[in-house]
């Protein structure tokens, strides 16, 4: 999994009726774009994120 600063990172919930988690990647700490990347939730949280395999990288709208 890689990202870039910009991207959204989305977790699918892992329970039955938990909601999906999405938020901003706007730091990456790992080496080549990996994990761990510090992610601003839509909720306005903030945290340290090691994605596990329920979570997807939503590349950022670059221009042309």
């Amino acid at each position: 999994m890689n990202a870039t600063v910009g991207d959204r990172l989305l977790v699918h919930g892992s329970i039955v009726g938990e909601p999906d988690r999405r938020g901003e990647i706007i730091e990456v700490r790992g080496a080549g774009g990996g994990p761990p990347y510090v992610v601003r939730f839509d909720d306005g949280h903030t945290g340290l994120v090691f994605p596990g395999p329920d979570a997807v990288v939503v590349p950022a709208q670059r221009g042309p």
